[in-house]
C-alpha cells in the first residue's frame, strides 16, 4: 500500500501560482466542502478503482481505525476516512437492489463472480456477511461506515454504467437517478473519482492506493 500526502492551504477562490513568488495553495471548491466537515485528527483517503482494491480498502481502513485506537488510544471520530470508488470499483458503493436488478451486466464490468454460486451476484458482495475469502476478508461495507467512513462515487463511472444498463433505446437517465437514489449511506457523488483524489490530497488527506 503506498501513501502520498499533499498538506491543503487556506480557502482561496483560486489557486496561487508558484511562480507569482508565494507558496502554492489549492483552489477550494464548494463540491468538496463536505471533505472538511468531517471529524478527525486524521485524515485518509483510499483510491479503489477495482473489485480487489475496494475490498482491500474496507479491509485497510478497518484496521486503521483498530490501531489508531489499540496504538493510540484514538476513538473512531478521530479519524476522517474517504474510500473513492471510481472505474470498476463504483458498482460496489450501490445497494443490494441495483445488483438485484442489475447484477449480471455489472458483473461483466467488476468481473467479479459470487464465488458461492459461481453466477453473477445478486447481492453487494463486500457488504454481505459470509465472504471472508474476499479481498475483503470479511469487513462489510457496513462495517467501515459504523466506524464514520464516507464514500466518494465517481459520477462518469456511473453515468457510463447508467447507459450501459440502459441499453439501446434505453432511458439511461431513468437508470441514472435510480442508482443514485440507491448508493449507500455517507456516499457523496463526485464529478469524477480521480478528481475526488486530487481534491482530497489537497485538503490535507493521506492517500493509499489499495493493491
Amino acid at each position: 500500500m503506498a501513501g502520498i500526502s499533499l498538506a491543503g492551504g487556506a480557502p482561496e477562490a483560486a489557486a496561487q501560482s508558484a511562480s507569482g513568488g508565494g507558496r502554492f495553495q489549492p483552489a477550494r471548491h464548494a463540491q468538496d466542502d463536505w471533505m472538511d466537515s468531517l471529524p478527525g485528527k486524521h485524515r485518509f483517503v483510499f483510491d479503489a478503482t477495482t473489485a480487489p482494491t475496494f475490498g482491500a480498502a474496507l479491509a485497510y481502513a478497518n484496521n486503521f481505525f483498530m490501531a489508531s485506537d489499540t496504538g493510540y488510544g484514538l476513538k473512531d471520530p478521530d479519524a476522517a476516512v474517504i474510500i473513492v470508488a471510481r472505474h470498476f470499483a463504483t458498482p460496489f458503493a450501490y445497494k443490494d437492489a441495483v445488483w438485484a436488478k442489475y447484477g449480471t451486466p455489472l458483473t461483466g464490468v467488476t468481473n467479479l463472480s459470487d464465488p458461492k454460486t459461481k453466477q453473477p451476484p445478486t447481492i453487494n458482495l463486500f457488504n454481505t456477511a459470509g465472504y471472508d475469502d474476499l479481498a475483503n476478508m470479511g469487513t462489510t461495507v457496513d462495517t467501515v461506515l459504523k466506524r464514520g467512513v464516507h464514500f466518494a462515487v465517481c459520477q462518469m463511472a456511473t453515468k457510463f454504467f447508467a447507459g450501459m444498463l440502459a441499453g439501446p433505446g434505453g432511458n439511461a437517465d431513468a437508470v441514472y437517478n435510480e442508482v443514485v437514489a440507491n448508493l449507500v449511506p455517507n456516499s457523496h457523488m463526485v464529478p469524477a473519482g480521480i478528481v475526488a483524489v486530487n481534491r482530497a490530497q489537497e485538503r490535507g488527506y493521506t492517500l493509499a492506493t489499495p493493491v
